[in-house]
């Protein structure tokens, strides 16, 4: 049998023979960093694509990872260079972190398309910068390995869990209610985040480590273990030393990420209870692959599938608590009955076998698959008048009594004016009233922020009401809870049936139907239409601009329109 040759190494282009001009430049500039000879003649040259930022706290340690990637990358015979792509910060970046997931794709597209790159690895953290790297490598599709950065410890405040984002959510009741001081605050604020990490919920940091890793672009075991754990740092290591052998059996992205790893990847969400804003993500990368995927799947494959993970906000353990049980693969285990066993992940095996042996170490944080916390878990999608290109709901973060509901809305147009009058003594509003936000969609806000889980009005809190439903064209944080509907689409600020709802109309919501409806006449609703009049734009230059005219919509992925597909990696003209 003739030996198949390997295949000719793409940094080959830059380096190329001695006799060539191009390959003086390139190799004699990089020179200037101490690089021996033998680094030009053949070693395939990985890429570390580093989301590291002081202002990013969740990836303020991938500096140092990136040090155990390229010692992996150097004893597998590979030559290392670390580059660096746009941040974002959930916590810190204004308007919000989403509006540059794009961006950040874009930077990581060019970054690896123009550069002398034969395999790239991609550290990463806080919720947006992992589906902004994978969305631009995909766009490449050059051999390709993630690894997350993990989850902080667990936060520890008064002697019970404490976990980042979702004790956010409850200060406003807690300083209404409960006596909460500054004190207090100040206590909490130190506990919940007391380690290098992202939020160690099952949050969208969480969520987006679970998705690379059922996807199959992770080691097995990448996505649970805690920040600061030595095993992470390994883990880094050898992904270093995976990353060159894919390398030479030239495992591109697209050999991974078919139809079958997107299916998994639903299935494995809706187990492990994960974000909504997983929808959003996963979308937007399959666009860019070139897989098939449509929002009513997220439904189809995941809304019937059992609550597996007791981890907050749907549960009361934290992301330490779940590697310890055994993390995602004693879920993949769980599972492998209704998962595609054969897709192949990065390190060449199916997901199946290397998940097969995985124990569980702890049923109160992992259970069966025939002893659930939940017998259905997933993200609902929802249709009807109001969001008539779907809209999304978490079940297992709501309160089971609220998925049927018909209340009066009360709208808020903007943030603002929500600020403005929500703890208003006399806003008209009780316990049955639908509150509606509008204008915090990917055009309207811009960049759909976290915003749609709004604070009830502190006078319903000081009842002892827990939870309302609520509706807007925005997101809201993995970290949070509560009987909110997400993603309207289309959105208010393009003109969607959501722009037209008025205080005082009645609303229609319908979980087990998948319904959700603005109950008022066609003609009435035809007539509100022909008098809508367009929100201004938020900017007419930059980067904002440029967001505004070309996002598509949260059903598609919100991603903008010029990018979805592929660019390839080859680069025909030189810079001389």
């Amino acid at each position: 049998m003739e030996e198949k040759k390997p295949k000719s190494l793409r940094s080959k282009e830059w380096f190329g023979p001695e006799d060539e001009k191009m390959g003086f430049i390139h190799r004699s500039w990089l020179r200037n960093q101490g690089y021996p000879d033998d680094y030009f003649r053949g070693k395939p040259v990985i890429g570390i694509c580093n989301t590291w930022s002081e202002l990013t706290p969740c990836n303020a340690h991938l500096r140092d990872f990136a040090e155990f990637v390229k010692r992996g990358v150097r004893e597998a015979g590979g030559f290392p260079l670390e580059f660096p792509v746009t941040s974002m910060g959930e916590t810190l970046m204004r308007p919000t972190a989403m509006l540059f997931r794009n961006l950040s794709s874009m930077d990581t597209e060019e970054s690896i398309r123009g550069y002398p790159l034969d395999g790239i690895v991609l550290l990463t953290g806080c919720d947006k910068t992992t589906p902004a790297t994978v969305m631009g490598a995909c766009s490449v599709d050059l051999p390709t390995i993630v690894v997350p950065g993990g989850p902080m410890l667990n936060g520890w405040y008064k002697g019970e869990r404490i976990g980042s984002g979702t004790f956010v959510w409850k200060l406003k009741d807690k300083m209404k209610n409960e006596s909460f001081t500054t004190a207090d605050l100040t206590e909490a604020e130190i506990c919940s985040a007391r380690s290098q990490g992202h939020c160690m919920t099952m949050g969208t940091a969480s969520t987006m480590a679970c998705m690379v890793e059922s996807l199959g672009l992770t080691l097995p075991g990448a996505a649970a273990i805690p920040a600061v754990d030595a095993r992470k740092k390994v883990m880094a290591h050898l992904s270093g030393r995976r990353i060159v052998e894919m390398v030479k059996e030239d495992l591109k992205l697209s050999k991974v990420l078919t139809r079958k790893a997107f299916e998994n990847a639903i299935i494995c969400n809706a187990a492990v209870g994960g974000s909504t804003n997983f929808v959003i993500h996963l979308q937007a990368i399959a666009n860019r692959i070139g897989v098939e995927l449509e929002l009513k799947d997220f439904d189809r494959l995941g809304s019937n599938i059992p609550l597996l993970v007791n981890l907050m906000p749907s549960g009361k353990f934290l992301m330490e608590d779940f590697f310890y049980a055994g993390g995602l693969p004693a879920v993949l285990k769980e599972l492998e009955e209704i998962l595609h066993k054969d897709a192949i992940t990065v390190n060449g095996a199916t997901i199946a076998e290397n998940n097969q042996q995985a124990p569980c170490y702890n049923r109160e944080v992992i259970a069966s698959f025939d002893q659930p916390f939940q017998e259905k878990a997933g993200i609902a999608v929802l249709y009807g008048n109001l969001c008539e290109d779907g809209a999304v709901i978490k079940p297992s973060a709501a309160t089971p009594e609220l998925m049927t509901h018909r209340g009066k809305a009360v709208v808020f147009e903007t943030i603002e004016e929500y600020h403005e009058r929500i703890d208003d003594p006399d806003l008209e509003i009780d316990a049955s009233s639908v509150i509606v936000l509008k204008g915090v969609g990917p055009v309207g806000y811009p960049g759909m922020a976290e915003v749609g889980n709004v604070d009830l009005p502190a006078k319903l809190l000081k009842k002892g009401i827990k939870d309302m439903v609520r509706i807007s064209d925005g997101r809201m944080s993995g970290t949070a809870f509560g009987t909110v509907i997400l993603h309207v689409s289309p959105e208010s600020a393009i003109g969607g049936t959501l722009a037209l709802v008025k205080s005082g109309d009645t609303i229609e919501l319908d979980v087990p139907k998948r319904s959700l409806q603005l109950l008022i006449s066609d003609e009435e609703l035809k007539a509100r239409r022909a008098a809508w009049v367009a929100p201004e734009p938020h900017s007419e230059r930059g980067y904002l601009n440029l967001y505004i005219n070309t996002v598509q919509q949260a059903h598609l992925g919100a991603d903008l329109d010029f990018l979805v597909g592929k660019s390839g990696s080859e680069v025909k003209r030189d810079v001389h």
